[in-house]
């Protein structure tokens, strides 16, 4: 099979479905040295740029969502969705999948109706506690559903669904033995306390914001900064690379070092971020988007936060942030139990389960 195997993997939009599809690419790059992985990703998102980095192909669709408020945009979706749809399937003929895999995004919807349509057989990879609308729509007709979360059977049909978890970047499952490394590679100061700020890969502007407006307090606490704030926003921050024990990053490209170097995250908490995060084991405050599809990112921390496992801060309560902030780091048995918990809700081999449930399809 190892000489023969195609396989399409569609996702994209933002690096919440990007580095889920990279990681299990690697993974049948693992297993089988020989075979042929084509993505195929929307035109103008961030996957036309990262995937390549990664090493992949990648054809574009010209695709986006459906804006939810009244638009002139959505007057060009008809036009977009069959556009895609012609596309998706000359893509398709002309590489001739094994298995076509979907993370979720705008192009995976396109890309997975045509496969379906032709009986290839395919999985989808579903992040979030709460599925968006392209992969409720394809879970008719896929042959798999692999998720990270309970209780979704309230949207997929519960005879498809495999709970695997999210594939993670597999450099985070050696983070314990590289503090050191890290500690170095951002030269930082040993005696310390580190706080790690995570936007998702394009920045929080609330977020930087609050880091913003709460630096004095921040400073005032003894600790030292790893502001990540996104591309979007780094001209805007960049200025606070200049204070002392604040380093500002438009992309983390090693992550890994800085997970390790950390001693406390605060972060959004898409599906990604949150199956990182367990990993790491890391306290951490979620501070969800809330101008996300249904509130995903809030139903998300709280799969965690009810288990004990990290704290949750709304956007309407940031004014509220120093107090939990500041009881937080100074209750060493707190950061000791929500460390103890998220741990235990990591699913460090979700890639290598995803990959499986692929060659069970193929075969």
């Amino acid at each position: 099979m190892e000489k023969s195997l195609r396989v399409i993997m569609s996702g994209g939009g933002t690096g919440g479905h990007i580095y889920p599809a990279i990681a299990v690419a690697n993974e049948i790059k693992l297993r089988y040295p020989h075979a042929e992985i084509l993505f195929v990703g929307a035109k103008d998102k961030m996957e036309m740029e990262k995937v390549p980095q990664a090493g992949y192909k990648i054809k574009g669709l010209w695709i986006s969502g459906i804006q939810r408020k009244l638009t002139l945009k959505n007057l060009l979706f008809p036009i977009k969705l069959i556009s895609s749809l012609w596309n998706a399937y000359k893509i398709i003929r002309k590489f001739k999948p094994n298995v076509v895999v979907g993370t979720g995004g705008f192009a995976s919807g396109p890309t997975l109706m045509v496969a379906n349509k032709k009986g290839i057989p395919t999985l989808v990879q579903e992040q979030n506690s709460f599925p968006g609308i392209t992969n409720k729509l394809l879970s008719k007709k896929t042959n798999k559903i692999c998720v990270a979360y309970d209780n979704l059977e309230r949207f997929f049909p519960k005879e498809k669904i495999i709970k695997t978890g999210n594939p993670v970047r597999q450099d985070l499952l050696l983070i314990h033995s590289k503090r050191e490394e890290a500690i170095e590679f951002f030269k930082l100061d040993r005696n310390k306390k580190t706080v790690l700020i995570i936007g998702g890969s394009l920045g929080a502007k609330r977020i930087n914001q609050l880091i913003e407006l709460e630096s004095d307090f921040l400073k005032a606490q003894n600790i030292q900064l790893l502001w990540q704030c996104g591309k979007l926003y780094y001209e805007e921050y960049k200025q606070y690379n200049d204070v002392e024990g604040i380093q500002v990053y438009p992309f983390l490209n090693r992550m890994d070092l800085a997970y390790a170097a950390t001693d406390f995250i605060i972060s959004r908490s898409g599906a990604s971020s949150v199956s990182e995060l367990c990993i790491v084991g890391k306290p951490t405050i979620f501070i969800p988007s809330p101008n996300v599809a249904e509130d995903h990112q809030t139903k998300n921390a709280k799969a965690i936060v009810d288990k004990h496992g990290a704290l949750l801060l709304k956007e309407s309560d940031l004014n509220t942030f120093s107090v939990v902030f500041e009881t937080l780091i100074k209750d060493e048995g707190k950061q000791e139990s929500l460390s103890e918990n998220i741990k235990e809700l990591a699913l460090p081999n979700a890639t290598t389960h995803i990959v499986n449930e692929i060659e069970r399809l193929i075969e």
